[in-house]
């Protein structure tokens, strides 16, 4: 399986990306400039966490009309993989692929510490490698967390299961507890917390490397044919 992942100008959690992939899952990866045209290459897109154009105008709004991404929106329609990561979460919000925005942590404060999360759904192509109801721990380190929506979407994806995971202990004020969420399709996880932070036990957790491995799973199961 082979990931693109795209760097915006402010991106800085692109290498750490690229590691979980490539050195911990041993799978392909390449870091692609977001002036790139072509993902037709990549069986998954990877959008990092950063600052991408520094959070002006609000997390992820200059990164969401960049050129890539309409490439972006192709390979999200063509039902490919699409893992977004703290600002890449908040670049999909902004792109409309994910429903809700983004606001400032409750407490106006940065966050950066592990968090417990409760795995709320394990039918997507991200989540299969955990337990429904498993407790898992991340890092998060954000200022604008926040996740927000109204009671009618925030019902809708309650009935079309796509909170992904919740967090057991709110630290941003998050609608719902979310800390992530899929589309509607089940090919796109926007979430806060670092999953590629914490995939080697070596480094004191391996938590998130479940979530590189389901997308691996999904890929193979619909690719790979046994004889």
């Amino acid at each position: 399986m082979k990931f693109a992942v795209i760097v915006f100008p402010g991106s800085n959690c692109d290498e750490d990306m690229y590691h979980a992939v490539s050195e911990v899952l041993q799978e392909e990866a390449e870091m692609v400039w977001f002036e790139e045209a072509d993902l037709d290459k990549y069986d998954g897109v990877l959008l990092p966490g950063g600052f991408s154009y520094g959070d002006y105008l609000r997390s992820g709004a200059v990164a969401s009309v960049s050129k890539v991404i309409a490439q972006v929106r192709e390979f999200i329609a063509a039902g490919k993989p699409v893992l977004g990561v703290c600002n890449g979460f908040q670049v999909l919000l902004e792109m409309g692929e994910l429903p809700g925005a983004m606001l400032k942590n409750r407490d106006l404060k940065f966050i950066c510490r592990e968090e417990s999360l409760t795995v709320e759904q394990t039918d997507t192509m991200f989540t299969s490698r955990y337990e429904e109801g498993e407790t898992i721990s991340l890092p998060v380190a954000h200022g604008e967390g926040n996740y927000y929506c109204d009671e009618a979407v925030l019902e809708k994806l309650r009935e079309n299961r796509q909170i992904a995971f919740t967090y057991k202990n709110n630290p941003n004020g998050s609608t719902g507890n979310i800390a992530g969420i899929t589309n509607e399709a089940g090919n796109v996880l926007g979430m806060m917390p670092h999953p590629e932070r914490a995939v080697e036990k070596l480094l004191g957790n391996d938590d998130g490397l479940r979530i590189f491995e389901s997308i691996l799973t999904h890929w193979r199961d619909a690719h790979v044919v046994s004889n």
